[in-house]
């Protein structure tokens, strides 16, 4: 099943105060950018962040965004102020995007 639209826009509300928000789709659902670093994504109708020690820490649900995938923190806040500065905190926690060759 693929997400909305609309779920979109309520995830991007509540990360309007994360610098440099993009997204991409892929496969009807979307994945989630700050800087060009991949942190979490739109799945199914719900927001969900990759593991982190902050992540884990401020949202204990995991769950899977499809079959083979790694788990991932469901967010269950609607406090952008606690979802901005969680994903503030995760970002420095993960890997750096690779550089692509041409």
């Amino acid at each position: 099943m693929a997400s909305s639209p609309e779920f979109l826009e309520y995830v991007l509300d509540l990360l309007r105060a994360v610098p440099n928000v993009t997204t991409s789709t892929m496969m009807g659902e979307y994945l989630l950018y700050s800087g060009g670093q991949l942190f979490g994504g739109v799945y199914d109708d719900r927001f969900l962040v990759k593991e982190t020690p902050a992540s884990c820490a401020a949202f204990p649900t995991a769950a899977l965004p499809y079959d083979g995938a790694k788990p991932m923190r469901v967010v269950d806040v609607e406090d952008p102020d606690i979802v901005a500065q969680v994903v503030r905190e995760m970002l420095p926690e993960l890997p750096k995007p690779r550089t692509r060759r041409r």
